[in-house]
């Protein structure tokens, strides 16, 4: 049960500060209302940094993404068997931390009338819905994150605590530069977690939750996570 349970805690510590960080800048009378991009792309970075460096503390691979296990397990030698019980364990955590963000801000949530703005601090949508070239945006995105992780990392199935805050920083870059298009899911965990959440949870004013769109930031990351590690192998 240590890996998983190191999973689900490094997943539900990376959406604590994710989803906090879009709603701090997103929800009504917030103190880091209209702060913007970069201060949501910076939030996210050290989300990632201080999710992987608990995961790997607490004994887990530091994975806290479905799209990263799976490409590990087809071309990095992570064990198969160890797939299913990861995945579950990061999409729980996701639920988990997305809504201790919503409890952190639920004055803010409950005042907030702007429907899209509250999804958004739960789950991802396109700046311009085209879900062919928004599964390509994020399948590019994974690609970039899977690729620069094996790269940054020791030739092992996991990553480590000294590999937390580089991972952490090329998470930072292809926020700034691949994340206009769609948000930048680049993990399946990280939005369709959030969604059941926001689909689920007693918010004010909340709009559906985009259960049409909720299939591109899940196969789109994987494809690319995939690519990525496979590309890697033939290094």
């Amino acid at each position: 049960m240590e890996p998983y349970i190191a999973e689900f805690v490094g997943t539900a510590l990376l959406m604590l500060f994710g989803s906090g960080v879009v709603a701090n800048v997103l929800l009504d009378k917030t103190k880091g209302k209209a702060g913007g991009l970069i201060v949501i792309c910076w939030a996210w970075a050290m989300a990632v940094f201080i999710g992987v460096y608990a995961s790997t503390a607490l004994g887990g691979s530091g994975h806290l993404n479905p799209a990263v296990t799976i490409g590990f397990a087809a071309f990095n030698g992570f064990d198969l068997s160890l797939v299913p019980g990861y995945v579950a364990a990061q999409m729980a955590g996701a639920f988990v931390g997305s809504s201790l963000a919503w409890l952190a801000y639920k004055p803010h949530y409950d005042i907030t009338t702007d429907g899209d703005a509250i999804l958004a601090t739960f789950s991802t949508s396109p700046a311009i819905r085209n879900a062919k070239w928004n599964l390509v945006t994020e399948a590019i995105g994974t690609f970039a994150l899977v690729f620069g992780a094996l790269s940054i990392s020791e030739p092992t199935d996991s990553l480590g605590a000294l590999d937390a805050l580089p991972v952490g920083l090329l998470v930072l870059g292809i926020g700034l530069a691949l994340g206009g298009p769609t948000g930048y899911a680049i993990n399946p965990a990280r939005d369709l977690g959030p969604r059941i959440a926001h689909a689920v949870l007693p918010i004010p004013g909340k709009r559906d939750s985009d259960w049409s769109y909720a299939w591109v930031p899940v196969v789109g990351p994987i494809a690319g996570g995939l690519l990525g590690a496979f590309l890697f192998s033939c290094l």
